[in-house]
């Protein structure tokens, strides 16, 4: 059989477990306040930390991470070379982005990276994931943590798994695009903290 065919279902599969909003879920099945509608309005970790606490927000980032490892976990069952795994998880990267269904409006991706990483280049994933930890502890913002761990990503990655740099470096590609509007956002010194609540109207569906 052609390897076009499954690799091709490998990466739909990948785009529709990566629209699966954890943020949205989680707080769905706790009974809690949307996060499109309070704080930052974005769907993922850090806003879920902001607006309901360490519990719901340990949840989320859970649910992100992992749903990205049942279809890595059946590319490397099948022995695909690397770059296909690549491939499939930025699909996974690009549904939380940009999900099939909410509308179109996703998480920044951070969370999901992480999952994907862990897969791929488990090394880098936790150096990344200890830069964010520092940083978010130091700066109180989520945007600058997720910014820098993107940048050192590929960095990480030539030195602990050279062959995934280039994989990474896509990975890291798409969160710095997600986190655009925060590049933009924090040079006007307007990004809020880890803590601050914020309530806002709720968005049109």
């Amino acid at each position: 059989m052609s390897p076009v065919l499954p690799v091709a279902a490998l990466m739909v599969a990948g785009y529709l477990s990566g629209s699966l909003l954890g943020a949205i879920w989680v707080c769905r099945a706790l009974g809690c306040r949307d996060p499109r509608y309070a704080g930052s309005r974005n769907p993922g970790f850090s806003n879920v930390l902001r607006v309901h606490g360490a519990v719901p927000a340990a949840l989320t980032l859970t649910v992100d991470a992992v749903k990205a490892m049942p279809v890595l976990w059946i590319a490397q069952r099948e022995a695909l070379p690397l770059w296909i795994q690549g491939a499939v998880g930025l699909s996974v990267l690009v549904g939380h982005s940009y999900p099939a269904w909410h509308r179109g409006r996703g998480g920044k991706a951070v969370a999901s990276a992480f999952g994907v990483l862990l897969m791929i280049a488990t090394p880098v994933a936790w150096v990344c994931a200890l830069c964010w930890g520092l940083l978010a502890w130091r700066s109180r913002t989520a945007a600058v943590a997720s910014l820098a761990a993107a940048l050192l990503a590929p960095l990480a990655s030539y030195w602990l798994a050279r062959e995934a740099t280039l994989v990474v470096s896509a990975f890291s590609a798409l969160v710095l695009v997600r986190h655009a509007w925060n590049i933009r956002h924090l040079g006007q010194g307007g990004e809020h903290g880890l803590k601050r609540e914020e309530r806002v109207k709720p968005p049109e569906e």
